[in-house]
């Protein structure tokens, strides 16, 4: 049996950096969603493009979200992952917006116009990894956590 073990707040954050591609989830009048998303981690906030007309676009706003990134190693029954868990927000000003396109903006790999820009504060980050005997920053795959 794998055991679970607690990711320091810095192990997180450096896999949250590093990532670029996650899992929101959002409740919705019609029921919960999980959307997956391409992201990147811009001061306080994990941040993601979408339509202004899509379910995030609709009801991420004011609401409570929970974003999750993870590796999975099947063969070596190993593996992390990061959560973190925030008030949605709707990016306009003009400053922030400036701010996210220089540091490190979001590349959303679907087609579409994908102009609005969600934030997720990070208010609450939480960090697991499987298995004993690994450095769980190997799995960068040589890839630096960037540093924004």
């Amino acid at each position: 049996m794998l055991q679970s073990i607690e990711l320091s707040l810095s192990e997180s954050e450096a896999l949250l950096r590093a990532g670029s591609t996650g899992r929101i989830a959002i409740s919705t009048p019609e029921g919960p969603h999980i959307i997956p998303v391409n992201y990147s981690l811009v001061a306080d906030r994990v941040v993601v493009r979408t339509s202004p007309y899509s379910l995030l676009g609709t009801h991420a706003s004011g609401t409570v979200l929970a974003f999750e990134t993870d590796h999975f190693d099947h063969q070596q029954q190993r593996g992390w992952s990061v959560l973190v868990r925030g008030r949605g927000e709707v990016i306009t000003d003009p400053a922030t917006l400036q701010a996210i396109r220089q540091v490190w903006p979001p590349r959303p790999w679907a087609a579409g116009n994908r102009n609005l820009h969600v934030g997720i504060r990070l208010t609450e980050i939480t960090g697991r990894r499987l298995g004993d005997g690994w450095d769980v920053m190997e799995t960068l795959d040589g890839h630096t956590a960037r540093a924004v």
